[in-house]
């Protein structure tokens, strides 16, 4: 009975696909096209064409083989009279010839002949004024599960009318030929802005194509619509007021934003209007590695049926998944409509924010684990954007690898990053906004030697200034970089607020303060032409011997 309900299903969406057309993309030959089919019906399919497995809870497994990560250095975008003077260019926008994406386009749309195909159609950007239509392609099922849950979702109605702004074109199996169609090796993501397309082919990584999206807007809002395009997490508090969360994946963007006493907003990527943050998305893409209900609740009751993760291990003889398990990848995932969190907002924004946290992994465990930063120092580290790369995030990284990266996001960014600095300094004195640096990695010493921050003091430290308790602490000034560091914080020990303390070698601690302040300044040097002197402010302090 089951399996016939099913088949019923199949025909009734089979008939639908049949009325719809491709043709504007080119794309007549497909043996069969699905619309937007519904989750369960998605998870069904996958498990039939054997592109994953149930797991315990009822979530469905799938792994991406080769790429476990995105591939940077196969990212291109097309440089046509629309970008040749805007789009940052060199190692984040790798240029591509008009010539050379056509010819990728043709055989992308060639390769679908005799395929099955699923479309969906999704929008971008929660705040209805910002809203941008999307269409997807995809060859597998799992792959458009994926596309359900992390792009918004038009209502029925809203289909029938849906015109897209911007078209995925996917296909895993697909392969460039390095040698005549301009790419690194087989495999590609090239964004076409003129076109409004975007081409990806040679990974099952689902990130690529969520990340090619948050590209596309960080090049659309802040030119055209005044809108600060942040990779961040949000949420609100019971009074309404937004808290904003930047940093790299694996920073704990998406752990401290999943906070069980303020709605979220989102956990990765927002929009800064004037009259409210917003979330682009309309799901969650969390790590899981490591994963227990007791550090995470939230993520871990997330993963239910639906539920997608990818590149996860089963405990032997069950369907148990073991999270421990990195034998994949470090960078192991797990995504979900934004409504499996049961204090998520609807529609997914807020008012303009009153406090913004910057999430550092700081490898070298000698930035405070909470400081404040004053208006220069703030824009002098979101310009910076240090950080440590999290194992498996990116292809190539094997253990955290310290890093700077523009505005906690520089891989995603088609503008020059002052750009966005400027857009950020802009609203932060508009709205006279409390910013925070979070330091979630070491203390005690470097990595290997020292320990990560506990997470239940970071959170501690996150809700006192979420609720205003640090107003009420006396600070003390870190000497190297400046930032304001808290002598007390409630139900945080005392000694692990200033840094050096928790070295065993306050010498020792002192020499890699210095290298560390030698780095930042090191690698603001590319942007100092471009900063004010309120930027150049926020700079550390190094000896002079």
């Amino acid at each position: 009975m089951a399996i016939t309900l099913y088949l019923n299903a199949m025909q009734e969406i089979g008939i639908k696909s049949e009325r719809s057309s491709l043709m504007d993309l080119g794309i007549s030959d497909a043996e069969k096209v699905f619309w937007n089919m519904k989750p369960a019906e998605l998870v069904e399919t996958a498990i039939r064409n054997g592109e994953g497995v149930l797991t315990d809870t009822g979530a469905l497994m799938c792994q991406t083989g080769k790429f476990t990560g995105r591939s940077p250095k196969d990212r291109f975008v097309v440089k046509d009279s629309k970008t040749e003077n805007t789009v940052w260019w060199g190692s984040v926008n790798i240029p591509m010839s008009n010539e050379h994406f056509d010819g990728l386009y043709n055989k992308m749309i060639a390769s679908y002949k005799g395929k099955t195909l699923y479309v969906r159609d999704a929008y971008a950007c929660a705040d209805p004024n910002y809203r941008l239509n999307l269409r997807v392609v995809n060859v597998t099922a799992w792959h458009n599960l994926f596309c359900h849950h992390l792009f918004l979702r038009p209502t029925e109605q809203e289909i029938k009318n849906h015109i897209p702004e911007f078209t995925i074109i996917q296909n895993p199996d697909f392969f460039a030929d390095p040698q005549v169609d301009g790419t690194r090796q087989g495999n590609f993501v090239a964004v076409n802005f003129s076109k409004k397309i975007i081409l990806i082919g040679g990974t099952a990584y689902t990130g690529e194509m969520k990340k090619s999206i948050f590209s596309i807007l960080n090049y659309i809002l802040p030119q055209e619509r005044n809108v600060l395009s942040m990779h961040c997490s949000a949420n609100v508090g019971s009074k309404g007021d937004t808290a904003v969360f930047f940093g790299l994946s694996g920073t704990g963007k998406t752990t401290l934003s999943a906070d069980p006493n303020r709605g979220l907003i989102g956990d990765d990527e927002h929009g800064w209007a004037d009259d409210s943050v917003f979330n682009f998305e309309g799901g969650c893409y969390a790590k899981v590695i490591d994963l227990t209900r007791e550090k995470e609740p939230q993520i871990w009751d997330a993963i239910k049926f639906g539920t997608l993760v990818e590149n996860t291990c089963f405990i032997e003889g069950t369907r148990t998944i073991d999270y421990k398990n990195n034998s994949v990848t470090e960078n192991t995932r797990s995504a979900y409509p934004i409504d499996y969190i049961d204090n998520a907002l609807e529609p997914s924004f807020g008012g303009v924010p009153q406090n913004i946290f910057f999430l550092t992994c700081d490898a070298y465990g000698i930035l405070p684990p909470i400081s404040k930063l004053n208006s220069g120092q703030a824009m002098y580290h979101f310009v910076s954007g240090y950080t440590a790369k999290v194992a498996g995030t990116e292809m190539g990284i094997t253990e955290p690898q310290t890093t700077f990266s523009a505005c906690f996001g520089q891989a995603f960014l088609p503008l020059h990053p002052t750009k966005y600095a400027t857009m950020l300094g802009e609203k932060m004195r508009k709205y006279n906004v409390n910013v925070w640096l979070i330091n979630t990695g070491w203390t005690g010493g470097a990595y290997g030697v020292g320990s990560r921050m506990k997470l239940p003091y970071t959170r501690a430290m996150i809700t006192a200034a979420l609720n205003g308790d640090l107003t009420k602490v006396t600070f003390e000034k870190h000497p190297v970089f400046g930032m304001q560091m808290p002598t007390s914080c409630p139900n945080v020990p005392a000694e692990i607020l200033n840094p050096r303390s928790t070295w065993a070698n306050g010498a020792a601690y002192d020499q890699q303060a210095q290298a560390l302040a030698k780095a930042f300044i090191e690698n603001f040097e590319k942007f100092a032409d471009f900063a004010n002197e309120e930027i150049r402010s926020g700079a550390p302090t190094v000896l002079v011997r």
